[in-house]
């Protein structure tokens, strides 16, 4: 069972705002949140429609641990590097949380440790109740609820005028070493996916499968995907290694690619804020709209992306 969850890193002004507002009643929202969560993971659905509803509601909550300290779950995920351990799927997420703060744990004061594995912690109770629900009731959480994805104008990251924007060119290879040229690779296609992902996102990961089925689709009107997994920028050989092994155990046969992190395209990927994150780019390699930001997997996230994509078919063939 798949699971719409976002691991969003919000832009630090939007941080510095949303923890100011909530500084005031921080232990009492803390204890509120601890007794929530009890609640929520006690509750035992007697139908399918109950356990869709309690599934979102435990979804939102996670959401809410990562998004209340914003800043510190960002050096929790730049922590989580390439010698991580892979998210495998059915892997608690709590546990895969709490092992990468203790090994990041120099980088924290006793009290920023201590949120961090508390909200780790909480996670992991939400996450057993959530394979438990799930397991009972398979088709719980097909349904993606509210809080589960979160848009790039509302995280800070896209401009408010629709100006088109190019995708910035490089010269890279795929991960078998062919040579890659962005201008070659989106000339050819009337439109092309590019999905920014790394290797240890769990929602990076678990959107793959549904990458390649777009990808099947797109190839009957003329498109493609395109993967860029970030820890493999300047060709790092474990990373290319690792990743490739992702992709072979799911199924993906549509190209990822590397390039120099110090190129116009690697500045371009060092400023993401969040992850996975998707870009829709037309022959002329415009980036149309703004980006997807979270996994595609939810309907209104899919929705979004099959706009954009007929969009810069439009626009190529204008």
């Amino acid at each position: 069972m798949k699971r719409w969850k976002i691991l969003t890193v919000l832009m630090t002004f939007v941080l510095a705002f949303s923890l100011t507002a909530c500084s005031a009643n921080k232990d009492s929202k803390d204890a509120a949140d601890t007794s929530d969560i009890a609640s929520l993971t006690s509750t035992e659905p007697s139908n399918l429609d109950e356990a869709t509803k309690l599934h979102q509601k435990l979804m939102q909550k996670e959401s809410d641990i990562l998004s209340s300290d914003t800043k510190l779950w960002e050096k929790v995920f730049l922590a989580a590097n390439k010698n991580t351990t892979m998210i495998e799927d059915g892997t608690n997420y709590g546990d895969f949380l709490l092992s990468t703060i203790e090994g990041a744990k120099d980088q924290f004061s006793a009290e920023e440790l201590q949120t961090l594995k508390t909200g780790a912690e909480q996670i992991k109770e939400i996450e057993g109740k959530l394979t438990i629900l799930e397991q009972k009731y398979p088709d719980c959480g097909s349904k993606p609820g509210d809080g589960e994805s979160v848009d790039a104008e509302s995280a800070g990251m896209t401009k408010e005028n629709s100006e088109l924007t190019k995708f910035p060119s490089f010269t890279g290879k795929d991960l078998d070493g062919n040579d890659v040229n962005s201008s070659y690779l989106f000339s050819k296609n009337d439109v092309t996916v590019v999905n920014f992902w790394f290797t240890t996102c769990k929602p990076c990961v678990e959107e793959l499968k549904d990458l390649e089925a777009l990808n099947t689709e797109l190839a009957k009107k003329g498109g493609t995907v395109v993967g860029i997994n970030t820890f493999t920028l300047d060709g790092d050989k474990a990373a290319i290694s690792e990743a490739k092994d992702i992709l072979s155990k799911k199924g993906v046969s549509y190209r990822n690619v590397w390039f120099d992190s110090k190129s116009d395209a690697g500045t371009f990927t060092s400023g993401l804020y969040s992850y996975p994150t998707t870009y829709v780019v037309d022959k002329n390699g415009n980036i149309i709209g703004q980006p997807i930001v979270g996994a595609i997997t939810s309907s209104d996230q899919a929705q979004k992306l099959h706009e954009l994509i007929e969009q810069a078919i439009a626009s190529s063939n204008g």
